[in-house]
């Protein structure tokens, strides 16, 4: 009878494999290295594999490049107690049946190794000559680092879809690394070599996004001297990453259906309809359901984009990973300054693990950076965190602002709604039945645009506000906002703010 090959250094993790085998009354057999189990190979098979990756004699990836190459059908299942994102997609690439990470629910396990044991018996095995081979080690900075639960099933989520060219949709908000995980389902892809072209929408007028994205022929848009290919044709092969497509026009919309669809599209002035071979990766960090209830995005182009879902976690979702990032960004300062890293002492990383990082891991490398360049110690003490972070202002205490007025300050974490407590304006009436008067002003008064003025108006007061909190900082002061930098870059240029 054929059985479960354990191949871990770790005593432990085999004597609890071995105790949960037996109960289930599964024969097995135990190896410290996979040298060991190698030599085994030669007189018997195992039924399903299940092997560590980092050991000292060997290496759990290698082996299974040379148990799939010996026995394709085998099932061998891959764990780790040091999950990255190339372990993940180096398991799924080399033909692992599943990937696990230390520590581990042990039902879970189980449920796993039946189900292999379930498909091996299904399965023909098939016998070739043995050739060990090995897959090398490459030394890349990998694009998103964590050992989060929600981080794992990310870089599980990229190394399932390396072999895929399905269309994905990534959600999360802003600063999580969208960016960074487009670029990785791309590396890591069947079209790795091919162009990869990225189109932020949000940082885009919108009335150049169609020509960035399709192109337009001479003379089609003023001071086209030109024809000019647009990011479509660029990535022709290759993989076009939307950034921001929440904020693509409803006309564009049809446009990139169609393209979606039969892959076809025309430039700008264009009669010849053109063809690409484009995988699309589309992101956003506004909910793109309640855009289509709202009528502000294609129902038809929603469900085109969403056909594989990936959502990255905030900050605060997966804090446990804070001292591996601030460590990392650190690193990466220091490198960039040529200076020595500095060193976040334990009551420091406790300090920041209490705040809500509404800019999320964008806003922690920004304060890494920040540490880098201002604090001379070598070991970042509590104190030393910029104020703004350590001081934040209460619920209590309203901001003043010109004529008297003060705006509602939440406490950390809360999200706005329409029963929070409002600070008053003028010390009786609150800000947003001020605003409900002024907007019924303006409608009894025949004024046209009303919404888009006052909106207008909004959103330069508060951009202008964070601005001069900040001292003219674009970054910090998206980040203090809660919204994208490419966003308030655009609405700079909208807003005609200085």
């Amino acid at each position: 009878m054929k059985s479960v090959w354990i191949v871990d250094d770790d005593q432990s993790i085999r004597w609890v494999l071995e105790k949960s085998l037996t109960r289930e009354m599964i024969p097995f057999k135990s190896f410290s290295n996979p040298n060991d189990m190698l030599d085994a190979l030669e007189k018997e098979k195992p039924q399903v594999v299940i092997s560590d990756i980092r050991m000292p004699k060997g290496n759990g990836i290698n082996l299974l490049q040379q148990l799939k190459h010996d026995y394709p059908k085998l099932p061998v299942i891959i764990m780790t107690a040091f999950s990255d994102m190339d372990s993940a997609v180096a398991s799924f690439h080399g033909g692992a049946f599943e990937y696990i990470t230390k520590p581990f629910d042990l039902a879970a396990v189980m449920t796993i190794i039946q189900r292999a044991i379930s498909e091996s018996k299904s399965a023909e095995e098939v016998k070739t000559q043995f050739a060990p081979t090995g897959l090398q080690s490459k030394s890349i900075v990998p694009e998103l680092i964590g050992q989060a639960p929600a981080m794992q099933e990310i870089f599980r989520a990229v190394g399932r879809l390396s072999t895929s060219n399905a269309t994905i949709l990534i959600t999360g908000e802003s600063g999580t690394g969208k960016e960074l995980l487009a670029r990785a389902l791309h590396r890591h892809g069947s079209r790795a070599n091919t162009p990869f072209m990225e189109l932020n929408l949000a940082s885009i007028p919108k009335d150049l996004i169609e020509g960035e994205l399709f192109g337009f022929e001479r003379g089609a848009v003023a001071n086209a001297s030109t024809m000019k290919r647009g990011q479509i044709e660029l990535a022709d092969g290759g993989t076009l990453f939307l950034d921001e497509v929440a904020d693509m026009p409803l006309p564009i919309q049809s446009s990139l259906l169609q393209l979606l669809e039969d892959g076809k599209f025309y430039r700008i002035g264009g009669n010849v309809q053109l063809q690409a071979n484009v995988r699309i990766i589309a992101s956003s960090y506004q909910n793109l359901e309640n855009l289509v209830a709202n009528g502000l995005f294609r129902e038809d182009l929603f469900h085109r984009l969403n056909v594989i879902r990936l959502r990255l976690p905030a900050l605060r979702d997966r804090i446990e990973d804070l001292p591996v990032l601030t460590q990392h960004f650190l690193a990466m300062s220091a490198r960039q300054l040529n200076v020595k890293p500095k060193i976040l002492l334990p009551e420091t990383i406790e300090a920041l693990s209490k705040l809500p990082f509404p800019g999320n891991v964008r806003q922690l490398q920004s304060i890494c950076h920040w540490l880098t360049v201002m604090i001379s110690a070598p070991e970042i003490r509590a104190m030393d965190l910029p104020r703004d972070l350590t001081y934040p202002t209460p619920l209590s205490q309203p901001k003043s602002i010109a004529g008297g007025e003060v705006l509602p300050i939440l406490s950390e974490g809360r999200e706005s709604s329409a029963s929070a407590n409002y600070a008053t304006v003028s010390g009786s009436v609150k800000w947003d039945q001020q605003l409900h008067r002024i907007a019924k002003k303006m409608l009894e008064d025949g004024h046209e645009n009303v919404f888009q003025d006052l909106l207008q108006q909004f959103e330069k007061s508060v951009i202008e506000a964070a601005l001069e909190t900040t001292r003219g900082r674009k970054v910090e002061a998206a980040e203090r906002l809660g919204i994208g930098r490419n966003t308030i870059t655009r609405k700079l240029q909208e807003l005609g703010i200085e």
